[in-house]
């Protein structure tokens, strides 16, 4: 299958690449920086330049294969929010999901007739903050602001279907990458002995290791019965306390010095309500399509994403 990528240079991007190409697709890239992505991706796939935001011949480039996984977006954690970031936040979601749907619609079946597949990466976030009760993918919509957010970024991914396409859209969790991502931020305090949980430590948190997530974006591509929510996170959410504790094993470090809620919150504004709120998020949908999860558990996912 020929596969058109955005946000393919981020953190999950690179692995879901690898993962297309040992599974035989051919992956279209689409990047701002062309150049830096053919010196780290070389011959692997092919590199196109352009920005989602933007109409432009990218376009044609998207239309011209047979899928496209969207994962381009305004990095949440990337600077304190403000009604100009939050702006910021919702084009780079909402405007480049309605640019790649525009796209696709040129040309809405593959070559062998069948309908195209849009993978759209929504979060977690569209069901608000939660406390002890579980979440699938039957769930509501929550009411905040990264909750609207996913509402409408999904609703714009959805236009797709009215052209025949199919349409699946994988809700991320808290991604596990020591190369970035919120472990990343993690390690150093951790590292230096002075790591521990976030304010009660009480709230959930939906964790998911990057081989995983990598495959779950790619499952929509295999399996055709893979459409609408799909929740990508692990079977098996831990709470702050416990992810704490986790780290601190899988590092050989205490793990008992807690950080105030509102201490972030004065450090990280608005934003930091994403950390020290949590969702009991479960992935049903991911289990009947049949996907077996390489990572079940969080000493066994920690213990790999660090060796």
């Amino acid at each position: 299958m020929k596969v058109f990528i955005t946000g393919g240079t981020g953190l999950v991007g690179g692995r879901l690449i690898s993962l297309l190409k040992q599974r035989q697709h051919e992956v279209v890239l689409l990047s701002r920086r062309a150049s830096a992505a053919r010196e780290r991706f070389g011959a692997t796939c092919t590199i196109v330049e352009g920005d989602p935001m933007q109409a432009g011949p990218w376009m044609d480039a998207a239309a011209g294969c047979d899928a496209v996984i969207h994962l381009a977006g305004e990095n949440i954690f990337g600077r304190r929010w403000n009604e100009d970031y939050k702006k910021l936040l919702i084009e780079s979601r909402v405007k480049s999901t309605a640019n790649v749907v525009q796209a696709l619609a040129r040309n809405p079946k593959g070559a062998n007739g069948t309908p195209k597949v849009l993978v759209n990466a929504s979060a977690i976030g569209y069901y608000g903050p939660h406390g002890d009760e579980e979440i699938d993918e039957n769930s509501p919509p929550g009411n905040d602001f990264l909750a609207r957010l996913c509402v409408e970024w999904e609703q714009a991914a959805q236009a797709a279907t009215t052209h025949g396409m199919r349409v699946a859209i994988v809700r991320v969790g808290v991604v596990l990458d020591k190369g970035g991502g919120a472990l990343g931020k993690m390690l150093l305090p951790f590292k230096m002995g002075v790591g521990g949980p976030v304010g009660s430590g009480k709230q959930w948190m939906s964790w998911i290791h990057n081989d995983d997530m990598a495959g779950l974006f790619a499952l929509p591509l295999e399996n055709a019965a893979a459409s609408g929510p799909i929740n990508g996170v692990a079977p098996q959410p831990v709470t702050n306390k416990e992810f704490s504790k986790a780290l601190g094993r899988a590092l050989s470090r205490p793990a008992f010095m807690p950080t105030p809620g509102f201490g972030l919150r004065l450090m990280l504004g608005e934003v930091a309500n994403v950390v020290t709120s949590g969702q009991r998020v479960l992935p049903h949908k991911a289990k009947e399509l049949g996907y077996e999860f390489r990572f079940a558990g969080i000493d066994g996912a920690l213990a790999d994403v660090l060796k």
